[in-house]
């Protein structure tokens, strides 16, 4: 058997062919981690993404990184015999992605139509950067000016400083795990229905989706507020909402949410400081003092080492954890002990590299395989080539892709409330089990209201069931409805699940189909698998904190109100789960889906870390500065506080920047023809587009630049979304009715704007035990006397009457 055809893993006989060059690579990496056979499509020169820096020797780590576990094969689509050949393995596998610019592909006389004409059941994956619709659709994107247009930039930063670009290629990362979400979505779809689909999916319209959304959920801190709440006008204040004070050797972050928190906190203060009264347990109260708060934090923390605050921290019950460097993650005790990193061969060296961004049934869904060499598979791959039958279409069946699925949704606080509307949204049937004793943090509001925004974008479409999961009877409960239920979501501490007798494999027993997500901050296994974990503490842990900071101001950490990776980890979560529910369809068992999200963001990093494990030291904060080419970064431009992206590639580019910015005496100086020129010389050329850009407002810069093929943006802030045009012709934006808001509330679509499956159903997010009446009769087949038994004993809560009248 051929090493890359596996049998035992989720995805074993799902063909993929992967067309994708330079973009959304990881989407058919995460495929093939997780067993499906993808099969890289390269010309006779090769992949592009194959020169794309940084390198070991000759090797590109970028492309070791991002096509791992592929096979590939050498065709050259201009050619006739080829495309051919082409079409023969597209008639022989299940789904198709591309990563060409739009109508590339029509040129080739290879439009999703005519790949479907050969197989109608085929999935087609378009990925490009704005669609392939619109008035942006021709425009050249980046990871600069995704974070531009998707509202990240402009967020992101620190009070006084110009707006900081994240770090990493953040935004390319996260967009193709959504693509791979909706490739196995519609593929699920065709399993049920026989029903192929060519989907166009926006990079642009993914990362406001998945990176940083700034209509979806946000995190405890903001105690209900919305995105747009959350986002001053210029930089927020540093330290805001999740404090990093400094320490004896580093900084320290901690993340105190909830009244016993804050008493570990308090205790820690000692007893003479004026904050001891209970009320400031409550975090919009702690808020209005928090200056003086923090000064007592940062004195008490200044004198001790990391690992002591943090040892002292969690012992108090404070979620606490340390800034690391990238050479303390990757020397990290629990990362190794997890086996987050493993060896792989590159240019001839040995380096780490992140193992993956999940496990199933105790197994990494990682790494197996190098990335091929070129043409390595072709002869293999075509001589074992069978054509497979198309899929029957089935009549009169529900066209949403994951109707009559069930999910138990035991997630709270971003991610968890994330990975439930996923399936929601796609026609699940998801009951949010919830109890008033243990209240999700997102619930929390400012008192004026019943319901929060945040709460009900993040939990549309669910049904709510109050239930006691402290109660044996609540746990008896919970066991009948998981016999009904193909899915169970959680992101409790490690061990909560067991502790509540509820583990995986008790309700494997029950139901040999259920399909379990267990999502952590740090994983179910190594010495720090219990302790407290949010997602700014994730970051922290990561290394992703201490990269995003402006490299000459110590301390400068840029992320505090971010809430990467929770909406990332989600889809990395659900990807996961539908690839288990593909695999239960073969062989009837379920699953245990593991998700650690700071591996997420690891694996997110890939490259820059198998770099530092090469090159130590060159994993660091690169603030605005583009590293392999220059001018590029955040410049500003006419107004207050306006800014744009600019980012050159190539010398072709180099030419017509300099063209369109009336700088012809820059092009026509041999000092700047070529990269190594422009980057010794980045600060007198960023200089003279500083100067252009200044007397010109974002889009001006925008539109002049991207007319003559160079990748710019203007910053958009979330108040600004609503009138973008591209993002308004694509149909991105949805309304809905939120009981308890005088006006409807905006939030986004689907996950893919262009597709064969309906759009969302859009329905308001329920009260706390809204369902639970609904759900005892319809699910338990209980009587009304009964379901009042259970209720008058705690163990069931129907929602309270008069809901909307708060006080």
């Amino acid at each position: 058997m051929d090493q890359h055809v596996v049998t035992d893993l989720p995805l074993a006989g799902l063909r993929v062919v992967d067309l994708a060059d330079g973009k959304a690579e990881m989407c058919g990496r995460f495929l093939a981690d997780l067993g499906a056979e993808v099969i890289l499509v390269e010309p006779p020169s090769g992949a592009k993404s194959r020169q794309l820096p940084p390198f070991s020797g000759e090797q590109s780590l970028y492309f070791a990184t991002h096509n791992a576990n592929k096979r590939s094969v050498v065709l050259d689509l201009t050619a006739a015999a080829d495309k051919q050949r082409f079409l023969d393995l597209v008639a022989a596998s299940d789904i198709v992605i591309d990563s060409a610019r739009p109508g590339d592909m029509a040129a080739l006389g290879l439009a999703p139509e005519v790949l479907r004409e050969r197989r109608p059941d085929l999935v087609v994956l378009s990925i490009s950067d704005f669609g392939q619709s619109g008035p942006y659709r021709n425009y050249q994107g980046s990871n600069a000016v995704f974070y531009a247009l998707g509202g990240v930039l402009a967020r992101s930063g620190i009070d006084g400083n110009r707006p900081l670009l994240p770090p990493g290629d953040l935004a390319l990362e996260s967009t193709a795990i959504q693509a791979a979400w909706v490739a196995l979505l519609a593929y699920w779809r065709k399993l049920k229905t026989g029903a192929g689909n060519t989907m166009d999916f926006s990079l642009l319209e993914a990362t406001a989706q998945i990176l940083d959304p700034g209509l979806g959920v946000t995190g405890s801190a903001a105690a209900g507020r919305s995105a747009s709440e959350m986002a001053p006008y210029g930089r927020p204040p540093k330290g805001f909402l999740y404090p990093i004070f400094p320490c004896a050797d580093g900084h320290v972050r901690i993340c105190i949410l909830n009244p016993r928190q804050w008493q570990g906190m308090c205790g820690w203060l000692g007893d003479d400081h004026p904050f001891t009264d209970p009320e400031y347990g409550n975090i919009n109260k702690r808020f209005k003092a928090i200056r003086e708060i923090n000064a007592l934090i940062a004195e008490l923390f200044a004198d001790k080492s990391g690992d002591e605050l943090v040892a002292e921290g969690q012992r108090r019950g404070i979620p606490i954890a340390a800034v690391s460097t990238p050479q303390q993650v990757l020397s990290n005790t629990h990362f190794n002990a997890r086996g987050a990193f493993t060896d792989l061969d590159v240019g001839g060296s040995t380096a780490k590299v992140p193992s993956g961004y999940v496990e199933v049934d105790s197994q990494r869904m990682g790494i197996r395989q190098p990335a091929p060499e070129l043409g390595a598979d072709t002869d293999a791959v075509f001589a074992a080539l069978e054509a497979r039958p198309a899929a029957q279409r089935q009549p009169d069946v529900d066209p949403r892709p994951l109707a009559g699925i069930r999910v138990l949704d035991l997630g709270v606080i971003v991610a968890g409330a994330e990975a439930g509307r996923l399936f929601a949204d796609q026609g699940a049937d998801v009951i949010k089990v919830e109890n008033t004793a243990f209240p999700d943090g997102l619930r929390q509001t400012n008192g004026k209201v019943a319901i929060s925004q945040s709460f009900s974008q993040g939990s549309r479409n669910k049904r709510s069931l109050g239930l006691n999961l402290r109660d044996p009877e609540g746990i008896a409960i919970f066991k009948r409805l998981v016999a009904k239920a193909d899915i169970v979501l959680s992101n409790f501490k490690p061990g909560t699940m067991e502790s509540l007798g509820i583990g995986y494999d008790t309700l494997a027993e029950l139901n040999p189909g259920i399909v379990l997500l267990e999502s952590s901050a740090l994983g179910n296994t190594g010495p720090l698998a219990k302790s407290m974990g949010y997602g700014p503490l994730v970051r922290a842990s990561s290394g992703l904190t201490g990269l995003w900071s402006y490299p000459e101001q110590e301390g400068s950490h840029s992320d505090s109100i971010t809430i990467f990776p929770d909406h990332f980890a989600a889809r990395v979560a659900d990807t996961a789960i539908l690839a288990a529910l593909i695999r239960r369809e073969r062989t009837g068992r379920g699953g245990k889906v593991v998700v650690s999200q700071a591996e997420t963001i690891l694996t997110a990093l890939s490259t820059p870390i198998i770099r530092e494990s090469l090159e130590p030291g060159s994993l660091r904060p690169m603030g605005n500065e583009l590293e392999f080419d220059a001018p590029g970064g955040v410049f500003p431009c006419a107004g207050d506080d306006m800014w744009c992206v600019i980012e050159v590639r190539g010398n072709t580019q180099w030419q017509q920047l300099c063209q369109a910015i009336g700088r012809e005496d820059l092009a026509q100086d041999e000092s700047y023809a070529t990269v190594a020129g422009r980057l010794q010389h980045r600060e007198l050329i960023e200089g003279a587009v500083t100067a252009w850009t200044s007397e010109r407002s974002p889009d001006e810069v925008m539109t002049t630049l991207q007319s003559v093929g160079i990748a710019a943006a203007s910053m958009l802030r979330l108040s600004d979304f609503g009138t973008n045009p591209q993002l308004n012709a694509r149909g991105f934006f949805r309304e809905f009715d939120q009981p308890g808001f005088p006006v409807r509330l905006q939030t986004e679509n689907g996950p893919v704007s262009v597709s064969e499956f309906p759009d969302p159903e859009i329905r308001p997010a329920p009260l706390q035990g809204q369902h639970t009446r609904e759900i005892a009769r319809q699910l338990l087949a209980l009587s009304d006397s009964e379901i009042e038994q259970l209720v008058e004993a705690g163990v069931l809560e129907p929602m309270q009457d008069n809901p909307y009248v708060t006080e």
